[in-house]
């Protein structure tokens, strides 16, 4: 008797052994593949090329390097220590880059939650409760057999239940949380890269609107000497008082530009100010200027191959993938059977001295299983959902890869072009400010009249502002290609921080 007593035990941990050797053998659902990369080598169409630059004094080139790797720090190309010192207050304060480096600590933790369910899961509890027995309760007849009054009863002991996930559900769930951590990390990299290209892009916008104010100051000082000049050839007689209204209009004309560009300097500045996480009211930015930046001849050019593997969106996208096909093997395992084990050991006594006494010991190991039969079609429809999820994020990745090859092939033409149209407003600012020195001559010298110089003026305010916005447009296409290649985050960008 006492043989087979102990054999039981044995028995029942030999089965805990089986069911865990059984445990890893089999994972149900698809085991995620990585999507291939596209075949494309180039980012433009074969007779697409990118408009060729021609180097002059007033529009260098800007070379690409295909395949050269983008810095981290690419803002470091501008030579600006003020806008580095800008970005570095951005990254230190801004609360959206906080945010997002909570939901990453969140994402990690909720990952270390579902990792746990690969373990046994271990409790000790203890009880001490005061009883009276019913002699009814055992079948007996009251008062034929005498119980013992009341009593108290004790009861410490451990108790362990475990999970062999022999068909992968554990396995599938933790993939599925590892890919929504991983995605929260992208997300991370993508608020670090967005922050860091708004606040350079910022910084740029208030150096050109900064110049237009100038250019539009400038205009009105030439509008002045016009109109001074109006009405003293009108004492003398030689120009009328129409002549005179014009030169008025023209510089009434002008100073209505320069509100509507203050404003926009004060709106970006209030955006700089969002940006590095202060107040509007108590925090300004310094006044940069284009001449303080220098616009980088050589920028580097990642591989179409690479691309995929280096912008935080593609990355973002790819897990939310693999989290879908986790999915599928979640749902897939509830198909199955659920088996459990669980073993419970604890002492028993009337008195608390007697707890740990050998006569009072008591032990249970057991093993569940539970098996879906009928569901009304619940669990197919489940795992059939997460098969459709599944080809839906497909797609959308997909989708963000094509976007992100239109975004740099975008860019990339953008670069000719924009050389093409700043040589060009240099060639025009060029013949405008001739056309205004040979009309102020003329005027001067009575060959022509006031209208004839006006308009001269005019053609000339329309080119110096176009250049400005020109040559503002290549700083913000660099910038533009740095943040669509990556910004060459990769992990750099947590590792600035500090990711949690």
């Amino acid at each position: 008797m006492k043989r087979g007593a102990a054999a039981a035990p044995r028995r029942g941990w030999l089965l805990c052994v089986a069911l865990f050797a059984l445990a890893g053998c089999a994972s149900v659902g698809p085991d995620f593949k990585l999507p291939a990369p596209p075949a494309a080598t180039g980012y433009l169409a074969p007779g697409d090329s990118p408009a060729n630059e021609r180097d002059t004094d007033a529009t260098p080139t800007q070379t690409l390097a295909l395949g050269a790797s983008v810095a981290t720090d690419w803002w470091t190309l501008f030579c600006s220590p003020a806008l580095d010192d800008l970005v570095r207050q951005a990254i230190a304060g801004s609360q959206t880059l906080a945010a997002a480096k909570a939901r990453l600590a969140q994402s990690k933790e909720a990952l270390a939650a579902a990792s746990s369910a690969r373990y046994p899961q271990v409790g000790v509890n203890a009880s001490a409760t005061h009883e009276r027995l019913s002699a009814t309760s055992f079948g007996l007849q009251p008062g034929v057999f005498p119980l013992p009054p009341n009593f108290n009863l004790y009861q410490v002991g451990t108790s362990a239940t475990y999970d062999p996930d022999i068909f992968g559900s554990t396995r599938r769930r933790i993939e599925h949380q590892g890919a929504l951590a991983d995605f929260q990390r992208y997300e991370f990299d993508a608020a670090y890269l967005a922050l860091t290209g708004n606040t350079v892009a910022q910084a740029i916008q208030v150096a050109a609107l900064r110049a237009q104010l100038k250019a539009v100051e400038e205009l009105q000082d030439i509008d002045r000497q016009n109109l001074t000049l109006a009405r003293k050839q009108r004492q003398v007689g030689t120009l009328r008082d129409a002549d005179v209204v014009a030169a008025e209009g023209q510089l009434a004309a002008t100073q209505t530009l320069a509100p509507g560009i203050a404003q926009q300097i004060s709106v970006t500045r209030h955006s700089l100010a969002v940006l590095v996480g202060r107040a509007a009211g108590e925090w300004s930015p310094l006044d940069f200027d284009l001449s303080t930046l220098t616009l980088p001849r050589w920028l580097p050019l990642s591989l179409p191959s690479a691309l995929v593997h280096q912008r935080p969106d593609i990355l973002a996208a790819e897990a939310q993938l693999r989290a879908a096909s986790a999915r599928i093997g979640v749902a897939t395992a509830q198909l199955y059977p659920d088996v459990t084990l669980s073993a419970s050991f604890a002492g028993t006594a009337l008195v608390p001295g007697q707890l740990f006494n050998p006569a009072g010991l008591i032990w249970s190991i057991a093993a569940g299983l539970a098996q879906p039969v009928f569901d009304g079609g619940m669990r197919e429809a489940q795992r059939r959902a997460a098969l459709a999820d599944f080809k839906a994020t497909a797609a959308d990745y997909q989708q963000t890869v094509l976007q992100a090859f239109a975004q740099v092939a975008d860019i990339l033409q953008a670069f000719g072009h924009d050389a093409q149209l700043l040589a060009a407003q240099t060639r025009a600012l060029a013949a405008a400010s001739e056309s205004v020195r040979l009309q102020r001559i003329s005027y001067d010298r009575g060959a022509s009249g006031v209208l004839t110089l006006l308009d001269a003026q005019r053609q000339y305010q329309q080119a110096l502002l176009g250049f400005v916005r020109a040559q503002s447009r290549r700083y913000l296409d660099t910038v533009e290609l740095q943040v669509a290649m990556g910004g060459g985050l990769g992990n750099a960008a947590a590792a600035t921080v500090g990711t949690p």
